[in-house]
């Protein structure tokens, strides 16, 4: 299940993709706007800005913005960022998928084709596609 703070990550970068104007956007107006706790957006826009989603800055001007166009940012790598791994199973969430049972277990191909379709789905969906 996609939690709030994946949720609202992608409202904040769905709203500074639709306010840009190459000025930085005062997280108190994002929150205002999307009727979010400003406090609450606080925690989340600091992973984004860890993650390289946007960048920030501080003081009389600051706020945040888009570290690249809109378009360039798809909604499985924000979904991602803010969640940890998208996988239905625990023995597809790692890198590695290393798991004893793997020779053996009949439903692995289910959950690798369940798997694959929640991030082609994802992966495939673009910020864009989300604000036109």
């Amino acid at each position: 299940m996609i939690s709030t703070k994946g949720r609202y990550a992608l409202r904040v970068m769905m709203d500074l993709a639709q306010n840009q104007d190459g000025n930085y956007i005062p997280l108190k107006d994002i929150a205002a706007r999307q009727e979010i706790s400003k406090k609450y957006l606080e925690i989340i826009v600091k992973d984004m800005v860890a993650g390289g989603l946007l960048v920030g800055a501080s003081g009389k001007g600051g706020g945040y913005k888009l570290l690249r166009k809109p378009d360039e940012y798809n909604v499985g790598e924000i979904l991602e960022l803010m969640e940890g791994s998208l996988s239905s199973v625990s023995c597809l969430s790692g890198e590695n998928n290393e798991c004893p049972r793997q020779s053996k277990c009949l439903t692995l191909p289910m959950w690798t084709e369940y798997n694959n379709l929640v991030h082609d789905f994802f992966y495939n969906k673009k910020l864009t596609d989300l604000i036109q």
